[in-house]
């Protein structure tokens, strides 16, 4: 049977040609047949010449999310291969855990436009494999795909965290629950670079974890193994369950203060770090969990002159469209005008920014104009971004929505 035909307006089809992923709705000249809520449909150009096949949601902005380039079916074969190479594509750490490295447990294993598979989040803990669908046509693929995913790793369970608000653009509500195998445990434990963490994947941020964060947690320990030989004050804001803590927490020497507004988060924060034996006062490192609204906890910091060896900025999402860029602009300003004010000479800030919508550029000049405002020195040490099993497609900047800047600070 032929698919339905999505005609694409004359001068609009190069971002297509150059393999983009979205089409929105502005560059569709006609729709040929009737298709469904997630139907796969044909793209071509005026002159009937095959441009993309995809699949099609006339409620968003962007109607057709394209899956391949190629004048091929999308059928269950095609959702085999492309999860496949996804899965493979990681590499060391789909090598690792399948000898039975725990440290090879955690990481993405689908990261969606980005692994040529739009609106699919794959994520691993270890044995258990949790699936964020975002899009109405991923969403109505999901116990196939979950089922392609049992067959072609080894897991327990696969478990859907498909509960945040960009679903709502494709009028879909959000969804929970086992989609293959059993009932994941409460808490997951992974290990990271040799350090322990719980992962709650019914309640926490993302799918349970910010697995992206994963090498720049690792960095925190290179620059405290190599920089400090004595005591280390480290202030960890937006701290959510402590990683960044933890992994400092284990070079020795060091009193890490975590900041969140989430009580839950603390408390699993505080779990984790007595869950590689630092627990309060029995060694030279030593940790603080305060609940408090970070930008207010700042200006406070600040105003009492208090002082950090390193102070990490780890906000989550300011802009979730073009139209809140500059509040969020002003929003990373501030916290990172007094995170200036709060580092000792000589010591790291480490400020990232998740927001897809602020670029890398226009992130560094508004970190540049915090410093300018706090009359501080710094140097860019190095531009810090996720570790390989985040990929961004080159067609796709799109995806590079995580970046971050290690400074020196005099």
């Amino acid at each position: 049977m032929t698919s339905p035909t999505i005609v694409i307006k004359t001068g609009r089809e190069k971002p297509i040609i150059q393999q983009h992923p979205w089409i929105f709705s502005g560059a569709i000249d006609q729709v040929n047949g009737d298709p469904q809520p997630g139907e796969i449909v044909t793209v071509t150009d005026k002159k009937g010449r095959f441009l993309a096949r995809g699949y099609w949601n006339a409620k968003s902005q962007i109607q057709v999310r394209i899956l391949t380039w190629q004048d091929e079916p999308i059928d269950e074969a095609w959702w085999r291969k492309m999860l496949q190479r996804a899965i493979e594509g990681r590499g060391i750490n789909h090598i690792a855990y399948e000898r039975g490295d725990n440290d090879g447990g955690a990481y993405r294993m689908v990261n969606a436009e980005s692994d040529f598979i739009p609106g699919l989040v794959v994520d691993r803990y270890g044995e258990w494999v949790v699936l964020q669908a975002l899009t109405l046509g991923i969403d109505q693929r999901k116990e196939m795909i979950a089922k392609l995913i049992s067959e072609l790793t080894t897991t327990s369970g696969v478990y859907e965290r498909s509960d945040v608000d960009v679903r709502g653009k494709e009028g879909l509500k959000d969804s929970v629950g086992v989609l293959w195998g059993q009932t994941p445990p409460e808490l997951i434990e992974i290990e990271e670079y040799g350090n322990k963490m719980l992962v709650d994947i019914y309640r926490g941020h993302k799918t349970g974890f910010y697995l992206d964060q994963r090498e720049n947690r690792q960095l925190i320990s290179e620059i405290l193994s190599t920089d400090f030989s004595g005591h280390c004050d480290l202030l960890n804001l937006f701290s959510y369950t402590g990683g960044f803590s933890v992994h400092a927490l284990a070079q020795g020497g060091v009193n890490a203060v975590n900041v969140d507004s989430s009580y839950d988060a603390l408390e699993l924060a505080e779990q984790n770090i007595r869950l590689n034996g630092f627990d309060e006062g029995a060694h030279e490192e030593s940790y603080e969990v305060i609940q408090a609204d970070v930008f207010e906890y700042l200006h406070d910091q600040a105003a009492e002159k208090k002082q950090f060896d390193i102070v990490i900025l780890d906000p989550p999402k300011f802009a979730h469209n073009a139209g809140q860029v500059d509040n969020a602009a002003r929003g990373y300003k501030d916290i990172n005008l007094n995170a200036f004010k709060l580092v000792k000479s000589g010591g790291y800030l480490m400020t990232f920014s998740c927001s897809g919508a602020i670029s890398t550029d226009l992130f560094q000049k508004i970190v540049f104009g915090a410093l300018a405002d706090s009359g501080r020195q710094a140097q860019i040490l190095k531009h810090l971004g996720p570790g390989n099993d985040h990929p961004v497609a080159l067609t796709f900047p799109e995806g590079a929505y995580l970046k971050g800047l290690l400074l020196k600070v005099y």
